[in-house]
């Protein structure tokens, strides 16, 4: 006896057709063939769908019930998300136990992956309190280190701050964070990530660490501290006659850090300066602005940025350098990001400076922290940056005049030094050449 001599002929002519029809319908409409006998004497059906070896159900009906219209405010782009969330909540089997925050939480998750912008994320309520903002105030507490997302969506340490618990425990510039605590980060955003590695001082965390060109990742254990951000490094000794300054970041203080510690050196006798801004993760827009503004003269184009709109904005120099004619070389790496690339850009572009070391980082973009409703936000890429001749930095980074690398980041720290203090004599001497006066 066949399946329909199973049950009652009426009902199953009914539902049977019905179901059959609907079917044939869906799945030519899906250009899966559907072959129909057609239904002749006492048969009551003999409809056979050919997909294979798929168990297909039936399904009750295609079409229930009148449409839901989105409310008028909900803009039109978005009115299926509206009507999707309203069907769910009204008829699936499983209502009572949706969770409206992660549902909306993983839609628009959805939504900013589609984006392809590793620097524009979704901040959870959470994580919101843990923004950018504290970095550039004085201290914080966690493990003192700069990260970014790569394009893979990997936690990568831009540098650890110096003499920070990150530094000491061995975390190094490259460094892949897998994961925190036993809690892998995959399908994280840099924020979520954030509030599990940052945490009161005298705790401890957990990090799963794949070093730059290692095979296989290690753990390691650090424990949390206060961490100052002083944001200016003096690597020269008082009577050396260049001096040597390294930027770590781009703080609302740092252009009154590096004035002091620069007119000490010109007190002292130095002719030259080494700008160092290796592993300088960035900043402060108007700390980078500021900064650049001391080496150039007036009205020489920064950069500028370009927004959704595509409206160009320029960042000039409002007035002439105090050290526009000092000998400088700048020096910078593979980790010098963001507000680093800006400074870099300027100086190289309006020839101010010979950038000396690897291709920089190459982010390049402007972000903001938006709030939501919810207590949350979202991290968005506003504008993209530009050095003043109209190279795009994001993605890119910029190329040093004097390019020197290693894979040994000690040794290419020292050849890189050497290179900076050979060019810097050199171009002291021109200068010396120059304001000599000649006897006729």
């Amino acid at each position: 006896m066949n399946f329909v001599a199973a049950i009652p002929k009426m009902l199953n002519i009914v539902l049977l057709s019905v179901s059959l029809t609907l079917i044939a319908f869906v799945l030519t409409a899906c250009d899966i063939e559907v072959d129909r006998e057609p239904t002749t004497g006492s048969r009551e059906t003999s409809n056979q769908v050919n997909v294979g070896d798929d168990n297909l159900g039936f399904t009750e009906s295609v079409f229930q019930g009148e449409p839901i219209d989105a409310p008028s405010d909900v803009a039109k782009e978005l009115k299926i998300i509206w009507e999707t969330w309203a069907i769910l909540t009204k008829d699936h089997v499983d209502r009572a136990e949706l969770d409206p925050k992660i549902m909306s939480e993983t839609a628009i998750r959805g939504m900013l992956m589609a984006l392809g912008d590793p620097h524009t994320n979704y901040v959870p309520p959470e994580a919101f309190a843990i923004d950018s903002n504290d970095i550039f105030q004085g201290e914080f507490e966690g493990i003192g280190a700069h990260v970014s997302m790569n394009r893979n969506g990997v936690l990568i340490i831009v540098a650890p701050i110096q003499g920070s618990p990150a530094e000491k425990a061995g975390i190094r510039p490259g460094d892949q964070i897998l994961a925190v605590d036993g809690t892998s980060l995959e399908g994280y955003t840099v924020l979520q990530a954030v509030s599990l590695i940052r945490g009161p001082k005298g705790s401890t965390v957990k990090l799963l660490i794949k070093h730059l060109g290692a095979l296989d990742p290690i753990e390691i254990e650090i424990v949390r501290g206060t961490i100052p951000l002083v944001s200016v490094l003096v690597r020269s000794l008082p009577e050396d006659p260049v001096a040597h300054l390294r930027i770590t970041n781009f703080h609302d203080n740092t252009a009154s850090e590096l004035t002091s510690a620069l007119d000490k050196a010109i007190a002292n006798g130095a002719d030259g300066l080494i700008l160092d801004v290796r592993d300088n993760p960035g900043g402060t827009l108007q700390s980078v602005i500021d900064i650049t503004s001391r080496f150039l003269d007036k009205n020489m184009l920064i950069a500028y940025q370009v927004d959704a709109s595509q409206k160009r904005t320029d960042w000039n120099v409002k007035e002439d350098g105090e050290y526009s004619n000092i000998p400088m070389v700048v020096l910078s790496n593979s980790f010098s990001a963001s507000a680093s690339e800006v400074l870099i850009g300027a100086l190289q572009d309006n020839n101010r400076a010979k950038i000396i070391g690897d291709v920089s980082f190459g982010k390049g973009s402007v972000n903001m922290l938006r709030p939501l409703s919810n207590g949350g936000g979202i991290f968005v890429t506003t504008s993209r940056w530009f050095t003043p001749s109209g190279k795009m930095i994001q993605g890119v980074g910029i190329k040093p005049d004097i390019e020197i690398t290693s894979t040994d980041p000690t040794d290419a720290d020292i050849l890189q030094l050497e290179a900076a203090l050979k060019e810097i004599q050199k171009l002291i001497q021109e200068k010396a050449a120059i304001d000599t006066p000649i006897r006729i």
